[in-house]
């Protein structure tokens, strides 16, 4: 992402204010969310229809500096936005903590998206659950870097 280029903020009020959090102190608050302090990252693309920049936070799953992105939307039958940015134009940039790197997204299949489900589920529990309330193979999506 480029500094000029025009960033839209959430409409949804804790996410905006949780990248603004995470940005405005430079990574240093906001890498974790409540109640159980699990660390996030603060991922940045392009929206797909907009072309502007959108940053949405995301549990931190990593291995040897690749992430995993989990388009879960809490269990929702359909995917969220971020998931269509993504396949739209792969190239992220992604902070984690007081770190930022560019990446590029590839969406995961059979066994390596298994692979990376459990690792995402070994830190949010809650993903297993998610995955019990709906119908649609919730889609992971693995960030190299650049």
């Amino acid at each position: 992402m480029e500094p000029e280029d025009e960033y839209a903020p959430s409409p949804v009020q804790w996410v905006s204010d949780h990248v603004a959090l995470y940005e405005g102190s430079g990574g240093k608050q906001g890498s974790t969310v409540r109640p159980n302090q699990l660390p996030v990252v603060l991922l940045s693309m392009r929206g797909a229809r907009t072309g502007k920049v959108r940053k949405v936070p995301l549990i931190r799953v990593e291995r040897d500096g690749v992430y995993a992105a989990v388009a879960s939307q809490g269990g929702a039958d359909k995917n969220p936005a971020w998931f269509h940015n993504l396949l739209a134009d792969p190239h992220v940039e992604l902070r984690d903590a007081e770190q930022v790197f560019p990446m590029t997204a590839r969406l995961v299949e059979g066994r390596e998206r298994e692979l990376w489900w459990a690792r995402a589920v070994a830190v949010f529990p809650s993903y297993a659950r998610y995955r019990s309330r709906t119908r649609r193979v919730i889609p992971v999506l693995v960030l190299e870097p650049a």
